[in-house]
């Protein structure tokens, strides 16, 4: 193999960042040192239905369509692999029942699978064209050189394209509530700090309601811990169905969840609106649940709520401003039990 491919393989290789890049540039290089009018890369399907030409070069008169498709069984490429011949100048005697390759025109055709690492058969590398040509020892090389080149740089970004789904998936998860599904403390203060600093710029208030179960702890000690989950789950869907475009809802940890919504312009404080919110997240807390086997009736949450300006308090100032008006509300209320219904 001359000094002029193995550079530019070597230049290739550590320049280009996508499978299309890489083909197409060892396609080049496959037709220079082939002298076919076309080469290409195919893609057989999982279930061997359909062969497809994921890349082509065509350089004279002998195209082959990338996007085209034909059906695994009629191809020329498992002709080739089924007779062990990957190599034939005389395709029209040899394949006559091949109809795309008599279609086509094709006379002179070179090939070789590409195996993934598992031995599975992901495709064939290949050369063709409408003239007679002459097998090289070269072009032998190159084709399985880069056929194998190809099979490693598949294997790589799937290995890439996986770990990138496991950091999606990690990082779904360090910012998830794992009963819940809520967005977690650490969520919620990140999606504070980037509404607080909006509301900043639009120089409107920041509306936070800071709930607290009240009984919780009895929940738990008279209907047992899987109850208390239960109660937890739904107290969270309960709060997502009155959610509105841009608020946070999440779980802060234990018996403890917030919302925050924007607010109002700092120009027009709206107290009224500040408890309207609270009587909402209240009713919507309020009520029947079904927790398993048990059925209760629970009379509700402490809830605080506070209209905060983001000029002059950070997320984490807020959050204790929403926890002290929460706790003001605790107590000062009658806290009442759960109710058993069955």
């Amino acid at each position: 193999m001359s000094d002029y491919i193995l550079a530019r393989v070597s230049e290739t290789l550590s320049k280009e960042q996508s499978l299309e890049g890489l083909v197409r540039q060892l396609l080049e290089m496959l037709e220079t040192v082939t002298d076919m009018e076309s080469t290409y890369l195919t893609k057989i399907s999982d279930d061997f239905r359909l062969q497809h030409i994921l890349y082509s070069r065509n350089t004279k008169q002998l195209a082959i369509p990338e996007g085209f498709s034909v059906p695994w069984g009629d191809s020329l490429c498992k002709r080739a692999l089924d007779d062990n011949c990957m190599f034939s100048n005389e395709v029209a005697k040899r394949w006559q029942d091949c109809e795309a390759a008599q279609a086509l025109g094709i006379t002179t055709y070179l090939s070789t699978p590409v195996h993934l690492t598992d031995g599975s058969l992901y495709g064939t590398l290949c050369a063709a064209s409408n003239a007679k040509k002459n097998l090289s020892v070269r072009g032998q090389q190159v084709l399985g050189l880069f056929a194998g080149l190809i099979a490693q740089f598949i294997e790589k970004e799937f290995l890439l394209n996986q770990l990138r789904e496991a950091n999606v998936a990690l990082v779904a998860h360090s910012y998830t509530d794992a009963l819940t599904g809520l967005p977690n403390r650490r969520a919620i203060f990140e999606n504070l700090a980037a509404m607080f600093a909006l509301a900043r710029h639009r120089k409107t208030h920041v509306i936070i309601a800071f709930i607290d179960l009240d009984n919780f702890k009895g929940i738990n000690d008279q209907l047992g811990h899987e109850a208390g989950d239960k109660f937890l789950i739904e107290v969270g869907k309960r709060l997502l169905m009155g959610r509105e475009k841009g608020d946070i809802v999440g779980r802060l940890g234990g018996d403890e969840f917030l919302i925050a919504s924007p607010g109002a312009p700092l120009t027009q404080p709206q107290v009224s609106s500040l408890l309207s919110l609270q009587s909402s997240i209240d009713a919507r807390i309020t009520g029947n649940y079904q927790l398993g086997k048990h059925a209760i009736f629970y009379p509700g949450a402490s809830i605080g709520v506070i209209e905060i300006n983001p000029e002059h308090f950070d997320a984490d100032a807020a959050l204790h401003a929403a926890d002290e008006a929460m706790y003001q509300v605790k107590k000062n209320k009658v806290k009442k039990p759960f109710i058993p219904l069955n």
